[in-house]
């Protein structure tokens, strides 16, 4: 019983001994370790890029609140469209690198496939123009800094279509948007011919305030320019705004209207929740001076403590209508 498990052991040591010097055995121990070195250097070369990338981009958030991330400065926007453009190169040289080395392992001449590689490069370049067209694209429009991560803005592309959202990555060859409906946008940079960027350094809100033909368009302009200089004591706005209001006047003329325009400078991204906020104000201002809004005028609904003087004024703006009708 011991000699036959010694014969059986001596038996198997000999095939492994064998194994190892054979061809086969030969081949793994001086190309196939080589082999899975090189893929394993390149799948943890990629995994760091990936992980400095994510860090660099950790770090830009942490300088903003979650709410605020759109308002970035122009420079980190830059870095952040830069950190992607760099992350997608690196990939891309480090897959060139690992199949230069695996051909290598193979001894297999990548001289010899220059000829090949010109006259299917040449064939490609043919079918690939709007991929090439892409990347130049890209390539400006990072350098050139357009728009960057966290931007609103507004695309046209070649069919005329218009694509609006908030930028959530930039790369050589595409620009990816989140519409305000939540859908992902995918556009290749070739295609966009215009570019309309809506938070650039700051942005601005614009109200239009329609008001009666019977209001006394001073006592509507003091009552604005007041809300104007207190705009930046109200808690809200304070956090919104680059400085205080301007009322630019009398913007259009209607039959029973007249539209008053206000603008404001405000945080990038922040125009339309600015808007929002100063639209309340003016409202209130205007209910409490007793002034009526178009609305109000064809309602008659003001609330406040100038609601006599609404009324008031309401009625001779009907005796008015009446007797341009008549």
């Amino acid at each position: 019983m011991t000699s036959n498990t010694t014969l059986l052991a001596v038996s198997t040591a000999q095939r492994w001994h064998d194994f190892w010097h054979g061809v086969l055995g030969q081949w793994i121990i001086t190309r196939g370790l080589r082999l899975v070195m090189v893929v394993i250097a390149a799948v943890l070369a990629v995994r760091f890029v990936t992980w400095v990338t994510e860090q660099i981009s950790r770090q830009l958030d942490e300088r903003f609140v979650e709410g605020d991330a759109l308002v970035r400065s122009e420079s980190t926007k830059h870095r952040q469209a830069l950190a992607s453009v760099a992350q997608w190169v690196a990939i891309v040289l480090i897959a060139i690198w690992c199949i230069v080395r695996i051909a290598d392992v193979f001894s297999f001449s990548v001289a010899g496939l220059v000829a090949p590689a010109t006259v299917i490069g040449a064939a490609l370049g043919f079918g690939a123009q709007q991929v090439v067209r892409d990347i130049l694209a890209g390539f400006f429009l990072i350098v050139e800094k357009q728009y960057g991560f966290g931007d609103l803005v507004t695309l046209t592309v070649v069919s005329a279509t218009e694509a609006s959202g908030t930028v959530e990555n930039v790369t050589l060859r595409v620009t990816r948007l989140r519409s305000p409906n939540g859908e992902v946008l995918t556009i290749p940079n070739g295609q966009i011919v215009k570019a309309v960027n809506e938070s650039k350094d700051w942005a601005r809100a614009v109200v239009d305030i329609p008001v009666s033909t019977t209001a006394d368009l001073n006592r509507v302009a003091e009552v604005l320019r007041q809300e104007c200089e207190s705009a930046l004591e109200n808690p809200i706005l304070k956090d919104l705004l680059l400085d205080a209001p301007t009322l630019m006047g009398v913007e259009s003329i209607q039959v029973d209207t007249v539209t008053l325009r206000l603008v404001a400078r405000t945080l990038p991204g922040k125009q339309f929740e600015a808007g929002r906020q100063l639209r309340v104000l003016v409202i209130r201002a205007l209910a409490r001076a007793g002034i009526m809004t178009a609305e109000d005028a064809k309602v008659g609904v003001v609330e406040g403590p100038g609601a006599e003087v609404a009324a008031a004024q309401q009625h001779e703006y009907e005796k008015a209508r009446e007797s341009v009708q008549h």
